[in-house]
């Protein structure tokens, strides 16, 4: 009975010795947070506990780097203590660089007086957050028709009709995703490896070719009548400049699954908004006085763009 009661009092003083060392400042120079861009210029961090004012304005009191580049530091213009004292906004001078990491170090942080330690925080922006970046940048913000001008030549050959235009949109759509993850796939796991990167070009052209003579095949039964309205246009897709596009970015700048499947998306999505915008003010200029001179394709060019000019709205367009 006596070794059992001896047995506990070690236990619980074991305990006691455990618990002051781990809540004593030393352990907290260890600890780590994550901060979150509140714009391009803008850092926000939050802490467990209130932080002493005159320490939250010194900007001295915070090192900011990339991850990428840790010897290069992003001075810090000002900070913002929000009225609890548990969080503050970093700000900059220059835009910082949203797609990347962002390590924020914040020495010596004081608490009613007393040093608490450093803390390190991890900025950047969540998965979400960056495939809805991708995808409305492909969509909307870099629009590859009306702000890059690729694909004009099934654009302008499919965008007479709403109808046709429609069909063409999802085909096409349908095409550039399942293109974009197989030419990533093949890439990734065939090309890089064994070093025939230079193939890229050839590779992917046969991919698309695939995936088209398969949509063409299906079409031809399903919707004979879409499959005629299409007519050349719909084996034009394999050479299409976006379709191509999709996969030498994805390519080049290293994005994984999911970021080509979410481009290919917004690139096809894209693409067919341009054509529905497009088949929706052809269709009432059939009904319009247009001079000699420019009907047909003149007026379909002078059209695409006053789009393009429209899309320049989007430019700088941040959510997160």
């Amino acid at each position: 009975m006596k070794i059992t009661n001896y047995s506990a009092l070690a236990l619980l003083v074991a305990l006691v010795v455990f618990c002051s060392f781990a809540l004593s400042p030393s352990m907290v120079e260890a600890s780590s947070g994550s901060g979150s861009f509140k714009k391009d210029t803008e850092i926000q961090i939050s802490f467990a506990t209130p932080v002493d004012e005159a320490w939250a304005k010194n900007t001295a009191n915070f090192v900011v780097f990339q991850q990428t580049d840790p010897d290069i530091k992003v001075p810090v213009e000002s900070v913002i203590l929000d009225p609890r004292k548990t969080s503050v906004i970093l700000k900059f001078a220059e835009p910082l660089n949203l797609s990347g990491e962002y390590a924020v170090q914040a020495k010596d942080v004081t608490s009613d007086g007393k040093v608490l330690g450093s803390v390190e925080f991890l900025v950047k922006k969540g998965k979400g957050q960056i495939l809805f970046t991708i995808f409305l940048g492909a969509m909307l913000i870099n629009n590859f028709v009306f702000t890059k001008y690729l694909g004009l030549c099934i654009f302008f050959g499919v965008s007479q009709k709403k109808e046709t235009a429609i069909g063409m949109g999802i085909t096409f759509t349908i095409v550039m995703v399942l293109s974009a993850v197989m030419c990533w796939a093949l890439f990734t796991f065939v090309l890089t490896p064994l070093h025939l990167d230079f193939l890229k070009i050839i590779v992917f052209i046969g991919t698309v070719a695939i995936f088209v003579q398969a949509v063409d095949t299906i079409l031809r039964k399903v919707n004979p009548y879409l499959f005629k309205k299409l007519g050349v246009f719909l084996v034009l897709i394999v050479t299409n400049c976006i379709i191509l596009a999709v996969p030498l970015i994805n390519a080049d700048s290293g994005n994984g699954p999911f970021e080509s499947l979410t481009l290919g998306l917004g690139a096809g999505l894209g693409f067919a908004l341009a054509l529905f915008l497009m088949s929706c003010v052809r269709e009432k200029l059939e009904l319009c006085r247009v001079p000699a001179v420019f009907r047909g394709l003149p007026v379909a060019f002078v059209v695409t763009g006053l789009f393009a000019i429209a899309f320049l709205g989007f430019s700088g367009l941040s959510i997160f």
